[in-house]
């Protein structure tokens, strides 16, 4: 005897490494299967949240699927369809990584010299601009 169970998977098919783009304004990288939903084929979009968290022996590591958000959208608002991989699907939804702050190092060399008053390029006479 199937068990109920048992026909959901056999039926189910697999999820597609994609990026999918709404309308041509949205675009949603993730995992996407075609489902029927209150009597129509839908796109069905799980976006994963991603998590990196740099380690003193990793400073670069795997980005790490910690939830998902899902989308659905009817056919006639998917504007482009673009099949990809996970690695990648994970990497574009990884959140942004500031860059580190960069301090300058004090000028250790002596500042330039002052100019001198017989420098033929100063004029001394000047009140600034005349626009």
């Amino acid at each position: 005897m199937e068990t109920v169970a048992e026909t959901v998977q056999a039926d189910e098919q697999p999820f597609e490494w994609m990026l999918v783009e709404i309308f041509g304004h949205r675009t949603h990288w993730g995992r996407g299967i075609e489902v029927e939903r209150f009597g129509a084929k839908m796109l069905r979009i799980d976006v994963p949240q991603v998590e990196c968290t740099p380690t003193e022996e990793k400073p670069a590591p795997e980005p790490i699927a910690t939830g998902w958000v899902t989308h659905f959208y009817g056919g006639a608002s998917i504007f482009s369809n673009t099949l990809t991989d996970e690695r990648t699907v994970l990497v574009r939804n990884a959140p942004y990584a500031k860059p580190a702050l960069y301090l300058a190092p004090p000028d250790e060399e002596e500042p330039p010299p002052a100019p001198s008053d017989d420098d033929p390029f100063i004029d001394r006479d000047d009140d600034g601009p005349r626009w």
